[in-house]
């Protein structure tokens, strides 16, 4: 809006309604904008880095093969519980069961051995190539390691515990 040397206002600013930007103000949101696709886009791929790439981890030496000529059953009870989760690491929508694993309590992001304790999880079944997906998920042989477990209802699955930390 502009106004004369004498204070009125020019008779074409009065009641148009429309707010007049300030010269680079309209640059300042397509600047703005330009942030959401990089900021995707660095998402998508930390998710696919960390998640699904062959890159980043290499499974220690002297960590037993997987049969690959059976199922597996995998007891989760952390963030594998999340279907999203689950599809990112596995690739695919994985239908699961509630389950319980007696004797164990959950401590933050391990399992201690605790008698009279259950832990509360789900338990799907998966092929070989998807149970090395997990592992690299789990970052086998570096930070958890895969043990097998007898469920309260007396199946036996792989679970992950945390290693100790040296």
């Amino acid at each position: 809006m502009s106004r004369q040397p004498d204070g009125t206002q020019n008779a074409g600013d009065r009641g148009n309604g429309r707010r007049r930007l300030e010269p680079g103000a309209r640059g300042r949101w397509w600047r703005l904008l330009w942030l959401f696709p990089i900021a995707l886009a660095s998402a998508l791929l930390f998710a696919w880095l960390t998640w699904i790439s062959p890159y980043g981890y290499e499974a220690p030496a002297g960590l037993a093969a997987i049969d690959a000529d059976r199922e597996h059953r995998v007891f989760v009870y952390g963030t594998l519980r999340q279907p999203l989760v689950r599809r990112l690491v596995t690739g695919n929508w994985i239908e699961t069961r509630e389950a319980t694993l007696p004797g164990f309590a959950q401590q933050g992001l391990d399992l201690e051995r605790r008698p009279g304790a259950v832990t509360e999880g789900e338990v799907f079944t998966v092929e070989a190539p998807v149970l090395a997906r997990l592992d690299r998920y789990e970052r086998l042989g570096i930070r958890y390691e895969r043990v097998p477990a007898i469920l309260a209802n007396d199946e036996e699955a792989w679970v992950y515990r945390r290693l100790e930390m040296e």
